[in-house]
């Protein structure tokens, strides 16, 4: 019968505390544990020590509950003033700020069994649910209408049981829904904990109703009467790891330890005062309560809890460890200290009896029951008398001591239970099993599983003896027998529960399920059964945890059988197969290295990386000698992402080799490359990836700006560069491409177009910040709103020209301003942001925005590949999600309509000085903040390097823009303008406005005039030899150039000999009437002012008038290969057609002579033409006047070809 078992003395005293202990747990698996008190701090406890490991500070109000995940990596703690703050469970630090989570106490706090999420309960009447990843609240809190005093998970995760002051509510966490409420104790509910398997929640009462309620969780009613005891508020209760006993912690100054299967006080512990909290330790051997005491008190779990009849002994423990001489010893002292003790001289006939000194045993129990007959002197006595060959006389002692069973159905029918085993052990099988059939089928009512374990017990005895007789076929029998037993397992309890049986008759049942199965294997192999023997042995191994793997059979040609067939497995990819096989073999003791790697690789076909990665271990500490080993484990762990621990696996790999003693093997070091080898690599193609990338960049997942080493080392801690490193080594062959691939992929970056508006952030406004962190005013918001939408893409880094150019250092600012066409170009993306167009805009809103206005965004749309339009709010305009809206034929038609640029050039742009004329027109009418903006936002579409010099003129900068596309191309189209000239030079305009007009259409020939006209010319030989010296004298004649703000240009010279002045109604023009030997008579109107000619009244010698016709090598129709180096070094072309692309050039269809290119030559410049009019200065250079009107001349006679003969090549101011 079971026995309340006063203790008064705790084991240990925790002091620390300065005020009450309020909470208390203990981590699981670990000798620690945690306390919360009054005095507003935890503690942290090392349990073996019994010292206190960290005392945990910060909190602003008294701890009242704290609560712990399974994996015990964090501690949540709540207190009076409804804060939590989660602590690190290794350290103790805080990691997070204190979390006003409720407005009043908190009361309770419990993490979900995957620990995700954590729940609240407070006196604010509301219970919350928090993410444990970012502490963020999930959802609306749970309405409870009353006071809560605590919150439980059930084990599965699926519900949540609150305890409040009027009732017991349980929600499902996945819906929210209430699944059940009731409710519970008379007045006040103070405490709840689910069972471990979640069948059963218990729940306690407060003085009014001071019990323990059990509840049925299927039907929500309660389970038997209240559990009585406690007189006061039960505060506290927790359940044991395996489910079978409660512990409460009470007012009543008491802590009761329950046994769950009957609801019976099995202990009872005494506090100095009231008690608060309790909980088990994590092996559930102890218990440590605390309260107003100001420390935890650790308390010893009764050992003998389940004991039926047995009462505790000094000796017990000793008969259960099978130390039978100890406990003899023991006993023998205690009947020499008082021999009329009737119990010391059962109990030590008990171990008589175990060691077969049945004269002794039997003697023993005859002096046991002349002291005082009871129930376990007949007992011993019956006991005695089976084993010393006295079977009548032994039924009648049994049959005497059911005079003292009291009646009690439990107690006889354990009785009844130790006959048939004494019966048994007397070889009297039959009687034996026939007493315990009849227990099982008439008993009802009582533990039937105990007569199925005796007799599973009893069934192993026989297949042992009938193994050890050789009745190989008989053993089979009796094992399968007792392994069918329902009541059998791997995982039972029945040790523990059936305790008496060990103490009496010395049973084994701890291994008994094993054992059954291990003799059954060797009965199988006895009879040649070797495929049942193998399935036998397979269902341990799967079915047991933490056990040694026995075998003492020789498998050895079995073992070989399955190795062969393994490898014919693998061989052809049949991977499962190939596991199973070597399995078998692993499983029979029988592998060596060789096996364990073997499997390894089959199992990394089947990419099993965790089974794989355990293979390999065990092929390192088979022969720690082995590189093939550490080989494996760095594929194992490779496969699994475990990139930093693949990559030491593969240093220690290439040791191994290094340090073979072989030297086959150390060649095997050829086939690999070292981590710092491919390191190497790798930071080159990084080098060649980032030369064409921004110099600092946002990191989007941090919101934090990186220069371009901060990039690199963030994708070294990267799982992509640990991925590359570790995949890379593995080749002899530099996987080059895989490297740039990865490369390119990481460092991918996103560009922002946009329209500078006011209070935009600048680079020390976001330095060292999380720019999602900042406050979102003016043009941060655009920033963070840029940023995140770079990131929901899935790019890492972002750019925008506001903040990420450190515009204080000259030197940065000179390499952005000249390299942000490439850093555009070589975007994964630009994104277009337009301000000031609205959501859901209808087409045609786009060629409105003010963006369409700016210098600086003529690049940010040519150069990228890849754009996207973002309207106000940040979607996508039109609502077009194609990836690229530059394969949006309606986005590009309208961008074509605001911008003038033919669409086809937007699409597929390239940079270079061709048709500078038209790419000057596109930018003529854009403006800038800074005017000299306007040229340096250019110099990237024409592929020119400026230096950057804010603070220089306007004309100067556009000036020095000009001069290069002059110098460096020859091309002269960009000095066809008209308006008010450079001060840099005459020759250049003093605003890109100049450009905005189209060149002057001036008439052109068609082939067939042309023809008609050379032919007529070839009928003048002079007119033919003058053309020919003509066109070569043209075609030695340099290009033009600017040296020293001067423009070299070669031209076709024309002298003025008069110029008068006419009169016009504009006072402020001026107009005047020009000769010019071989031309027509023009009129020139400008603003300019010079002093009229004539033969008759000549100008000074010094001043000169001329008109010129610039000289351009087109009219040679020569194509000049060096044309096709105008675009800018390395630049990928698009395959797709270009607007910049020159017509390919084809052959004039002219006469073979030899003159005929010189004679076409002629006829061309026998066309209109513009002309420059240039006065001489005193210094002997000449200046570009009247450039605010285009000046048409023409030749009057083309046969007259002496007047085209003065080329010179004049320098102009």
């Amino acid at each position: 019968m079971s026995k309340l078992i006063p203790i008064t003395t705790p084991l240990r005293e925790f002091k620390s505390h300065e005020e009450g202990v309020m909470t208390v747990a203990a981590f699981l698996g670990e000798q620690r544990m945690v306390t919360g008190s009054l005095d507003k701090t935890l503690r942290l406890w090392d349990l073996k020590t019994g010292i206190v490991l960290k005392k945990m500070a910060g909190v602003c109000n008294g701890v009242v509950g704290l609560a712990l995940p399974r994996d015990g990596q964090l501690i949540a703690s709540g207190d009076a003033g409804g804060e939590v703050i989660v602590w690190h469970g290794e350290t103790g630090e805080s990691l997070t700020q204190p979390i006003k989570a409720h407005s009043r106490l908190i009361t309770s706090l419990d993490f979900s069994p995957d620990g995700t999420v954590l729940a609240t309960g407070s006196f604010d009447k509301l219970t919350k649910l928090w993410n444990t990843k970012t502490w963020e609240q999930q959802g609306d809190p749970i309405k409870c209408g009353s006071h809560v005093r605590c919150v439980r998970h059930s084990p599965s995760g699926q519900l949540l049981a609150i305890a409040t002051y009027n009732n017991i509510q349980v929600y499902n966490t996945g819906t929210r829904k209430r699944v059940a409420s009731f409710k519970g104790h008379i007045e006040y509910n103070w405490s709840l904990v689910w069972t471990p398997d979640g069948t059963r929640l218990l729940t306690s009462g407060n003085s009014t109703d001071p019990t323990i309620r059990e509840w049925d969780t299927t039907t929500w009613q309660q389970v038997g009467d209240p559990w009585t005891g406690h007189t006061r508020d039960i505060y506290a209760i927790a359940v044991n790891p395996t489910g079978t006993l409660i512990v409460s912690a009470s007012n009543d100054h008491h802590v009761r330890l329950w046994r769950l299967s009957d609801r019976r006080t099995i202990a009872i512990f005494k506090h100095s005062s009231l008690t608060t909290c309790v909980t088990f330790s994590a092996d559930g051997n102890r218990i440590f309560s605390g309260g107003q005491d100001k420390m935890i008190l650790e308390w010893p779990v009764p050992n003998n809890i389940n004991s039926k009849i047995l009462a505790i002994t000094t000796a017990r423990i000793a008969c259960i460890n099978g130390d039978l001489s100890t406990a003899r010893e023991l006993l023998t002292q205690e009947i020499n200290t008082n021999a009329n003790n009737s119990t010391f001289y059962a109990h030590r006939s008990f171990v008589m009896a175990r060691q077969n000194s049945w004269d002794c045993a039997l003697q023993d129990a005859i002096n046991s029951i002349s002291i005082q007959p009871s129930l376990i002197g007949y007992i011993s006595k019956g006991i005695a008398l089976y084993g010393a060959g006295y079977p009548g006389v032994a039924r009648v002692a049994f049959d005497i001591a059911f005079m003292y069973t009291n009646q009690d159905l439990e107690t006889i029918h354990f009785l009844l239970l130790i006959k048939a085993i004494t019966l048994f052990n007397a070889d009297q099988y039959d009687e034996a099993y026939l007493l315990l059939k009849e227990l099982t089928t008439t008993c009802p009512n009582t533990d039937t599983r105990a007569c199925h374990i005796v007799e599973a017990y009893l069934r192993v005895q026989l297949g042992i003896k009938a193994l050890d007789g050789a009745r190989h076929d008989e053993a089979v029998d009796h094992f399968t027998a007792a392994l069918n037993s329902s009541d059998l397992s791997s995982k039972s309890d029945i040790h523990e529960i059936y305790e008496d049986l060990v103490v009496l008759f010395g049973w084994d049942l701890k291994s008994l399920w094993l054992t059954a199965h291990q003799k059954r294997c060797q009965a199988f192999l006895s009879t040649g059964k070797v495929d049942e023997a193998l399935e036998s042995h397979k269902y341990i191994i799967d079915n047991i945890d933490k056990t040694t793997k026995v075998s003492c059979l020789d498998w050895c040609t079995v073992s070989k059988l399955f190795l062969t067939n393994g490898d014919t497995a693998f061989a052809a990819c049949d991977f499962d197969r190939a596991i199973d096989l070597y399995s078998a073999v692993v499983d029979l003791n029988a592998a060596s290295d060789d096996v364990f790697a073997k499997r390894s690789k089959a199992r990394l076909g089947k990419m099993l990386w965790a089974e794989a990665l355990f293979d390999a271990q065990k092929v390192t500490e088979l022969n720690s000698s082995s590189y093939l080993g550490y080989s494996l484990k760095h594929a194992a762990l490779h496969g699994a992402q475990r990139y930093n621990e693949a990559i030491q696996a593969f240093r220690i790999m290439l040791s191994k080799l290094d340090d073979a003693l072989d030297t086959e093997t150390r060649k095997l070091r050829q086939q690999y490359l070292s981590p710092s080898e491919v390191d190497r690599a790798i930071r080159k193609v990084i080098d060649v990836q980032l030369d064409n990338a921004p110099l600092r960049v946002i990191d989007t997942a941090t919101g934090l700006l990186c220069n371009r080493e901060t990039q690199i080392r963030t994708f070294k801690t990267s799982i992509e560069y640990k991925e590359l490193l570790s995949s890379t080594i593995m080749h002899r062959d530099l996987q080059t491409k895989h490297i740039e691939d990865v490369v390119m992929t990481y460092f991918r970056y996103v560009m922002l177009s946009h329209r500078w508006e006011e209070e935009e952030p600048l680079l020390q406004d976001i330095h060292g910040k999380n720019v999602y962190e900042l406050d979102p005013v003016g043009g941060l918001t655009k920033l963070q709103s840029f940023c995140k939408t770079a990131r929901n893409l899935r790019y890492r880094w972002a750019w925008s020209d506001t903040c990420c150019i450190d515009k204080s250092n000259n030197v940065e600012l000179q390499e952005s301003v000249n390299s942000m066409f490439v850093w555009y170009h070589h975007s994964a993306l630009t994104i277009i942001y337009l301000s000031d167009v609205p959501p859901s805009s209808k087409p045609g809103t786009l060629a409105k925005s003010a963006w369409n206005t700016r210098g600086w965004t003529v690049q940010e749309f040519l150069a990228p590949n890849i754009i996207l339009f973002y309207q106000k709010d940040w979607t996508l305009y039109l609502d077009d999600h194609i990836p690229n809206h530059k394969e949006s034929v309606a986005i590009m038609q309208e961008l074509e309509y605001a911008t003038g640029i033919d669409r086809r050039a937007i699409v597929a742009f390239c940079p270079g000085m061709r048709d500078a004329r038209q790419k000057l027109q596109w930018a003529s009418r854009r403006v800038t903040t800074l005017q000299e903006d306007i040229a340096y936002s250019l110099s990237g579409i024409f592929g020119v390097r400026l230096r950057v010099d804010y603070g220089e003129k306007k004309q100067n900068a556009l000036g020095r823009l000009l001069q290069e596309i002059v110098t460096q191309s020859g091309d002269i189209t960009a000095l066809d303008w008209v308006g008010e000239s450079s001060e840099l030079n005459s020759c250049l305009p003093a605003n890109i406005i100049s450009y905005a007009t189209p060149p002057y259409a001036l008439p052109s020939l068609c082939e067939d005039e042309i023809q008609t006209a050379v032919l007529s010319l070839r009928k003048n030989a002079v007119t033919v030899d003058l053309a020919s010296r003509l066109y070569n004298q043209l075609d030695h004649t340099s290009a033009a150039r600017f040296v020293n703000r001067r423009l070299h240009l070669p031209c076709i010279v024309f002298p003025v000999t008069e110029a008068r002045l006419k009169p016009v109604q504009d006072q402020d023009t001026y107009m005047y009437a020009v000769k010019s030997d071989g031309l027509y008579d023009l009129q020139i109107t400008t603003e300019d002012r010079f002093t009229p000619f004539s033969p008759a009244r000549p100008p000074p010698i010094w001043q000169k008038i001329l008109l010129v016709r610039p000289w351009s090598r087109d009219l040679l129709e020569l194509h000049d290969p060096a044309d096709d180096t105008y675009n800018v070094e390395h630049w990928s072309v698009p395959e797709s057609p270009s607007h910049d692309s020159l017509p390919e050039q084809t052959e004039p269809m002219i006469d073979s002579d030899s003159y005929s290119q010189a004679l076409r030559l002629i006829v061309r410049l026998g066309q209109p033409f513009g002309a420059f009019l240039l006065a001489r200065q005193r210094s002997g250079e000449f200046k570009r006047i009247a450039s605010d009107h285009d000046i048409i001349a023409q030749i009057k006679d083309m046969t007259s070809v002496d007047n085209m003969m003065d080329i010179r090549t004049l320098e102009i101011l």
